[in-house]
């Protein structure tokens, strides 16, 4: 089976309105810097294109062909689409390079969700029978989630000020976070509550953006002459649609993807973890088993800037950047779809042999 590494990664900054730029104008200069990153001039160098976006953000059917766009219309490319968030995009090139049917990929994610009600608008991911047709919202559903930790004794409401406030000092060195500062857990307790038990600050913020990573074999990344990231293991395990069948202070989903990925053969140096609320990053901590001398969302997480269909891909692009730079030699990625961890990606990175 050929080895895959990622080779690029680039995002736009999270901002919480991007006014009238559109979602090509949104991808456009984030193609073009990790065109010059990886130093290939187009998306016709590599062999395979594969996006992630959901249309009912921009409220119109097939609406993610206008990403397509930013791409060129001439000449013609393999190019695929994932409804849902770029780690899937990610994945499908994964498979198409195993596969023999390719050696290089470029995976891209966007998402523009100002112009709507982000909570109400992902409501449609709701069983539609019974949930859906109550426009059940996001934030809702989490202060279900985590009213029933605190109820258990599984963690209190230090703890989640604590993820928070360590997410904006985290995000102090991330240029492309939303939210960032140098904040104590004191300061987010002082809030008031927003959806009992659920602060502002415990929520993640709505942004528009992009991302984008360039994956292919280890022997091209070798001829490319880039340093580059191993992708040891990848696995993606969906729970139930309701969330009354599943245990919501647990994350089944995530510990076994994580095994299949290979989590456990070695120690994991960083985390990106891909938890929209504080209390999920607890879930998903303790799901994947992780240490104390493990560094949990170096970059912030989707808590300091929250890309709608990129912020998962870009957790595994946040790995990359650490391992090469020199920060971790192996570290964890993660990233989730659905209603309260409903479904989960991991992703492994190892840290590759000099370019």
């Amino acid at each position: 089976m050929k080895d895959i590494a990622i080779v690029g990664y680039q995002q736009s900054d999270c901002v919480s309105d991007a006014g009238s730029l559109n979602e090509v104008e949104l991808i456009i200069p984030v193609l073009g810097r990790i065109f010059e990153q990886v130093g290939i001039t187009n998306a016709q160098d590599v062999d395979f294109v594969c996006s992630g976006s959901c249309d009912y953000l921009q409220g119109a059917a097939f609406a993610f062909v206008l990403g397509v766009d930013a791409l060129g219309a001439v000449p013609p490319i393999k190019e695929s689409h994932v409804e849902m968030d770029a780690a899937w995009a990610l994945y499908e090139s994964i498979l198409k390079i195993r596969m023999g049917h390719a050696d290089s990929a470029l995976i891209y994610g966007f998402g523009k969700s100002s112009p709507g009600e982000l909570p109400i608008v992902l409501s449609q991911q709701l069983d539609p029978y019974y949930l859906a047709p109550q426009w059940v919202d996001t934030i809702s559903l989490a202060a279900m989630q985590a009213r029933m930790m605190l109820d258990q004794g599984l963690i209190t409401e230090r703890d989640m000020a604590e993820v928070v406030a360590r997410s904006r000092r985290n995000a102090l060195n991330n240029p492309h976070a939303q939210l960032k500062g140098d904040v104590t857990a004191d300061d987010i307790l002082a809030e008031e509550t927003y959806l009992s038990p659920l602060r502002r600050s415990d929520c993640c913020p709505v942004s528009d953006g992009a991302s984008a990573v360039v994956i292919c074999t280890v022997e091209k990344a070798k001829a490319w002459g880039k340093p580059y990231a191993v992708i040891s293991g990848i696995d993606h395990i969906i729970e139930s649609h309701n969330p009354g069948m599943r245990d919501l202070t647990d994350s089944v989903s995530t510990r076994k993807a994580a095994e299949n990925a290979g989590m456990g053969k070695g120690k994991v140096d960083v985390a990106e973890l891909y938890a929209p609320f504080s209390h999920q990053e607890l879930i998903l901590s303790r799901a994947l088993g992780l240490s104390e001398d493990t560094d949990i969302n170096p970059s912030g997480g989707v808590l300091a800037g929250n890309l709608m269909m990129a912020s998962g891909l870009s957790r595994i692009g946040e790995v990359f950047n650490r391992i090469v730079a020199g920060d971790a030699e192996r570290g964890v990625a993660h990233t989730t779809s659905g209603p309260c961890l409903q479904h989960n990606l991991v992703a492994v990175l190892d840290k590759g042999e000099v370019a």
